[in-house]
């Protein structure tokens, strides 16, 4: 593999898509031709009867390729709106682009409405023939989903409607969030002088290694968020009653059958994973114990969890970043170090750090140009290099992905969260195995073990939050003063109570509790994380010999259920502990380990 060419370029490049913007006359005709094109597929599938014999399915077929085309050019239209959002919030045509594009998303979602009435109108017997030919064997498993789910929604009337009134309504909510956070503006004292930090910036200045500073940003963080309280629990509110309806008037009774659904997986496997988490969390607890004792306070505050230990003070530079990924990479996966450092060198990565981005990151994909696109703001840490590796990993899952059918590659939000949560392991174990001290090893051991904490206690307090107050909203509005009390009790329950203080506002500060097109944005990321762990085992047990098989693995995730995945690639049983078991061990043999190393230092 060749080397990478540095110093890299931090800002990605849009223009191979649609020049010139948001002003982009070619994204116009783009979005003009995929409209002409929905329409074509709303006329067609009107006039296309439901096959009653095997042999009769040239208008299926003919439906199902236009389906998939227009698929495609929805998402790369998505992507590109979605890339424009986040990299420039001062962007005032963006949020009109991100309009139309959401329109013609719903108009999709009705004709699909039709589309499914077409498919559960086939017989059984037949429709079991029909999907042992192609052009719908390669695409059996999604399509088999459709008709299933179809049969348990309302008629294509009814559907077609909520789709349209969503636009407005339940979308807009998630839009209204989005226009919130890009006005958030929290000032800080920078060298003297005072500064106004944008939601990303601010969130980043929170892991700071002096304790006083990181204590006042984080009541500043507060205070930013209660500043806003009011414009996020109307959207958090309207968007979760908008869902609830829906729910109520399709006879769907669990807040949990949907996520579960879109996640491909059974609410058994749900259960069983949470279940084991919460029996081995007393060895997490002990670890923010021994954390506390290292950071001389009694307990942990919620803004010390993620802190760092010892000195913190050496950045680690975007390009020295991409050369430890890609380093790492390849001595697993030459595949996806080469993969990876296509994206670093063909600017495919947007990570400087500068005002007016949006928080967080992301990856999107652009499968018209067989290409993605990932979102960070790169500061320099340690954790922002897992970050990068993370994203990475969500590219080359699509990237293996690419020449499959477009129904084929439309995989689930936990599985997807494997490929990268993988991608992280990859890296954060090669960096503790190489560390020449055990001051550095703590240090990095650290890091690592938060990332566990993460799954198990921050994101088990997201699902406990979401679960309760999508019980309250039933009842009727939520108000500010309740979610935040919500917020507190499940993060008291996710970490044992083991801290000195939390985050009530981590409702309002936190987008995926507002994302519109995945309830639950919360437990697959968990799921990820340990599934991912039994895929690094498997793979540090086999060596180079696992990389064809992790292909295999990732091009079968849009096409079984998370248990049939598992079965087959792994020979494991996701509805029982075992398997959950053995990915818990793996981080407790690295807090034993930190245990271990930090003794000494804890003892008067």
């Amino acid at each position: 593999m060749a080397l990478l060419h540095l110093p890299l370029n931090q800002t990605w490049n849009l223009e191979t898509f649609f020049p010139g913007g948001s002003e982009s006359p070619a994204f116009a005709a783009h979005l003009k031709e995929l409209q002409a094109s929905i329409a074509a597929f709303q006329e067609q599938v009107r006039n296309t009867p439901s096959p009653q014999q095997a042999a009769e399915t040239d208008g299926l077929a003919k439906l199902v390729e236009l389906f998939q085309s227009n698929l495609k050019n929805i998402h790369e239209a998505d992507s590109f709106v979605g890339c424009l959002l986040a990299d420039n919030q001062k962007d005032k045509k963006a949020p009109v682009l991100n309009g139309q594009v959401k329109s013609l998303y719903a108009e999709h979602l009705s004709s699909l409405t039709h589309f499914d009435q077409v498919l559960t109108g086939i017989p059984d017997a037949v429709w079991s023939e029909i999907l042992k030919k192609e052009p719908f064997q390669a695409i059996a498993f999604p399509l088999h989903e459709r008709r299933a789910l179809a049969q348990e929604k309302l008629s294509p009337e009814q559907e077609a409607l909520i789709n349209d009134l969503a636009v407005d309504g339940y979308h807009g909510w998630g839009d209204l969030y989005n226009s919130t956070v890009g006005q958030f503006r929290m000032p800080v004292e920078v060298d003297g002088e005072t500064v106004e930090l944008s939601a990303g910036q601010a969130f980043n200045k929170l892991h700071t290694e002096n304790r006083e500073e990181r204590l006042a940003l984080f009541d500043s963080w507060e205070k930013a968020w209660t500043d806003k309280e009011d414009y996020c629990a109307e959207a958090l509110n309207h968007l979760a009653g908008f869902r609830l309806q829906v729910y109520k008037y399709r006879g769907w009774n669990s807040i949990h059958k949907e996520p579960l659904a879109i996640n491909r997986m059974e609410e058994k496997t749900l259960n069983v994973m949470w279940e084991v988490i919460d029996r081995n969390k007393a060895i997490f607890v002990e670890y923010l114990n021994r954390k506390a004792k290292l950071l001389g306070v009694e307990k942990l505050a919620w803004v010390d969890v993620d802190a760092p230990l010892g000195d913190s003070s050496k950045k680690i530079s975007y390009d020295e970043g991409a050369s430890l990924i890609i380093e790492q990479f390849e001595r697993f996966s030459p595949k996806l170090a080469a993969f990876s450092e296509q994206a670093f060198e063909n600017r495919w990565i947007e990570a400087e750090d500068r005002a007016g981005k949006r928080p967080g990151g992301f990856c999107t994909s652009f499968p018209v140009a067989g290409e993605t696109r990932i979102f960070m703001t790169y500061g320099g840490t340690l954790n922002n290099v897992s970050t990068l590796a993370h994203e990475l990993g969500h590219g080359y899952h699509q990237h293996v992905m690419t020449d499959m059918p477009a129904l084929a590659q439309e995989y689930a939000m936990n599985v997807a969260e494997t490929a990268s949560t993988f991608a992280e392991m990859i890296v954060a174990d090669a960096v503790v195995k190489s560390a020449s001290t055990d001051e550095e090893r703590i240090i990095l051991l650290e890091d690592k073990i938060q990332r566990a904490i993460a799954f198990f206690m921050n994101i088990h307090a997201r699902f406990i939050f979401e679960t309760n107050f999508y019980a309250e909203r039933r009842q009727g509005l939520v108000s500010v003063e309740r979610l935040n009390e919500l917020m507190v009790d499940a993060q008291k329950v996710a970490y044992q109570d083991a801290l000195s203080s939390y985050h009530p506002h981590f409702w309002a500060a936190k987008l995926h509790f507002y994302a519109t097109d995945v309830p639950f944005y919360n437990f697959p990321y968990t799921f990820g994380y340990m599934f991912s762990a039994g895929i690094y085992a498997r793979a540090v047990q086999e060596g180079a010999a696992f990389e064809d098989k992790y292909i295999s693995l990732l091009r079968d995730t849009g096409s079984m259920n998370v248990e049939e995945l598992a079965q087959k690639h792994l020979g494991v049983d996701l509805t029982e502990p075992d398997f959950w078991q053995s990915a818990v061990d793996m981080a407790i043999q690295d807090v034993k380990e930190f245990m271990r190393l930090t003794e000494a230092k804890v003892q008067v």
